[in-house]
């Protein structure tokens, strides 16, 4: 239903070529300057909703990302180096006031192109956000497409997406690094066909059937309660069941239960675990199961792990000591990357057993809380504004005047960490 279209690495590849084209035109001059922009347009307007972490990497094209609330501050927002407008689907995007509708009613007299972000949808027709003035539509393959789990969909206007194909590989330049092989092309487009064919009701319902085997496995153990959730508008339409527990007869946190599915073998993923660790940690006693990912059969699998688990909870060694030491006051840390060390700050509060206090790293501040039992500390800070995600979970022992120990970087990986008292 759209003029034209691209394949590309993922939904994130989209949204950069986009960008990439949009500031270049198509001129391989300018795509040779980037990621400097003299002489191009060089803001990109975003609505405060439609931060990710996806939107964040159209700043490695060059342009600076100009936030607006609402219609009046877009209205100021745009003047002559205003490059495009990026949205992130959902319900304010359709429904919100400040809509896709919305910014294409202030937006289009200044001939300024829209792109928006369906990363998480299928492919409705006719195409919802061009109906309603987008330029352009991002789309993961990986997803509900169910294509190659490295492909996206760039469609829209046809100047546009071609323009973004200059941009992108084979062609060298700025975008080569964003290489689709044929063999992404090839199961993308098929995709696209199949998604045509595809029964999306009859899909509903096995996805339904089996959060409802997994339901009727443990709904019934003593302090547990479920309810499965169907979808609400385009993004993520898939069925969720919901697993809660009286944490007085399974002591237990949703993160206790996360990593224990996580750690078994088969590996089961529940609430996100296995892409980025959700910072602060789920220590709410409840679990998220979504089943549109699964093969036949594996639904048995989930429902007899979760069963295991929360039936016969297992006694965790979790440390209840009181603190050994005090630890208030201000710290130098050394942190040991994959490949560099960095000095940062620990600004510490203790009372008790409990840590509060602020981390000041290399990008930002930002708050860090935790525990100290006996000599064993845990220290937790996350940035999240503006589609950052930064999460650092300190492990490690500590004495009145240096701790040491293990760093969690959520989907980063792992680093190793030391700390001297400086005041």
């Amino acid at each position: 239903g759209a003029e034209w279209g691209i394949v590309t690495t993922g939904a994130t590849g989209a949204l950069i070529v986009g960008c990439a084209g949009i500031v270049t035109g198509g001129n391989p001059d300018k795509l040779w300057k980037l990621p400097h922009l003299e002489g191009m347009k060089s803001e990109v307007i975003i609505p405060t909703y439609s931060w990710t972490a996806y939107e964040s990497a159209v700043k490695g094209v060059g342009v600076k990302i100009i936030e607006v609330e609402n219609a009046e501050q877009l209205k100021t927002a745009i003047n002559e180096n205003t490059a495009m407008i990026l949205v992130l689907a959902g319900d304010q995007s359709e429904n919100g006031p400040l809509s896709t509708k919305v910014i294409s009613s202030i937006a289009k007299p200044f001939n300024i192109p829209i792109l928006v972000d369906a990363a998480a949808e299928g492919l409705s027709i006719p195409n919802p956000h061009i109906s309603q003035g987008a330029d352009l539509v991002a789309y993961s393959g990986g997803k509900y497409l169910n294509g190659p789990q490295c492909s996206g969909l760039l469609i829209g206007r046809k100047d546009l997406v071609k323009a973004a194909w200059v941009t992108s590989a084979p062609h060298h330049g700025y975008g080569r690094g964003y290489k689709v092989g044929r063999e992404e092309i090839v199961g993308m487009v098929t995709a696209v066909e199949m998604w045509m064919k595809r029964d999306h009701g009859a899909e509903m319902k096995k996805w339904t059937k089996w959060l409802q085997t997994i339901d009727s496995r443990i709904k019934n153990i003593p302090g547990v309660s479920t309810e499965i959730k169907m979808p609400e508008g385009r993004s993520n339409p898939s069925p969720d069941l919901i697993v809660k527990w009286d944490q007085q007869t399974i002591p237990l946190t949703g993160y206790d239960v996360e990593n224990l599915l996580w750690d078994q073998s088969p590996r089961i993923a529940v609430s996100g675990a296995g892409s980025f660790l959700p910072f602060p940690p789920n220590m709410q006693p409840n679990i998220l199961i979504n089943s549109s990912q699964l093969e036949a059969g594996e639904e048995k699998i989930i429902a007899d792990s979760v069963y295991r688990i929360l039936s016969n909870p297992p006694k965790l060694n979790k440390n209840n000591e009181p603190a050994g030491v005090n630890i208030s006051g201000d710290w130098k840390v050394t942190i040991q990357f994959a490949a560099g060390t960095e000095d940062q700050k620990l600004s510490l509060k203790q009372n008790g057993s409990d840590i509060t206090g602020m981390h000041y790293g290399s990008y930002d501040a930002r708050e860090i809380s935790g525990t100290l039992h006996g000599a064993e500390v845990l220290l937790r800070s996350a940035y999240k504004q503006k589609g950052v995600r930064i999460s650092f979970e300190f492990a490690g022992l500590a004495t009145a005047n240096s701790m040491e120990g293990k760093l969690l970087m959520g989907e980063y990986g792992w680093a190793q960490w030391n700390a001297i008292r400086v005041t």
